[in-house]
């Protein structure tokens, strides 16, 4: 197991429902993570609001702005909207260099945002491996989860993570990421897959839809848990 207590994780776009969920869950469960924002005030005040949610927790959430967490962190966190994806990515591009990239952006394209419309690179994280290039390990997770019920962290997600990346070691980290945060995780091959996952996110939301429900899920069947 990675020694994730010792390292630092920034959510870079961390004030939405997505981020500031995994962030809350990640500090309750005793990781040092920091909030990162397009302006370092919101940060930290997200961050403060967040505290004051969560409770005491030994290390208190921090904020700051996008650039400065990804700088300060081992590893960062990306979750912002796809409109926002490829310019966030340049904003921090250096800082990332040498860093795991956990990437759960959706290329959801307005209005059809139940329609898989994946970019001309297979996903957005393809498009953020190529951007960002190989000295950053890209990894895809957490596309799938409910950010309604991803952003409540007293709610239990009933749901899996599918990790994608080209690195072994990497997607171990995601996996550990996932069930600090409660959720179960499984290794769904090189980040060439991640297209599958960003796309099951469109067909999870004309699921929500066509039924009125909220948070549909994914669960996998016929694996061994624990």
């Amino acid at each position: 197991m990675s020694d994730l207590f010792n390292q630092t994780i920034a959510v870079l776009g961390g004030t939405g429902a997505e981020g500031s969920g995994l962030a809350m869950r990640w500090a309750r469960a005793g990781l040092k993570v920091i909030i990162g924002s397009r302006l370092a005030a919101k940060g930290a005040a997200a961050a403060d609001a967040f505290n004051e949610r969560i409770g005491a927790v030994p290390h208190p959430l921090s904020g700051t702005d996008n650039h400065s967490a990804a700088q300060a962190a081992d590893i960062a966190v990306l979750t912002v909207p796809y409109a926002a994806h490829l310019a966030t990515l340049g904003d921090v591009k250096d800082a990332l260099q040498g860093k795991i990239l956990l990437d759960v952006t959706v290329p959801l394209v307005p209005p059809k945002v139940s329609t898989v419309q994946l970019p001309a690179a297979g996903s957005a994280c393809m498009e953020a491996q190529n951007f960002l290039g190989d000295a950053v390990q890209v990894v895809a997770a957490f596309q799938n989860i409910s950010a309604e019920h991803l952003g409540d962290p007293d709610h239990d997600l009933d749901c899996d993570v599918l990790v994608a990346g080209n690195s072994k070691e990497a997607k171990q980290v995601a996996i550990e990421l996932a069930r600090l945060a409660g959720l179960d995780a499984f290794d769904a091959g090189p980040l060439a897959n991640a297209g599958v996952i960003e796309g099951m996110t469109s067909v999870l939301i004309g699921i929500n839809i066509r039924h009125k429900v909220k948070g549909a899920g994914i669960r996998l069947t016929g694996v061994l848990r624990g």
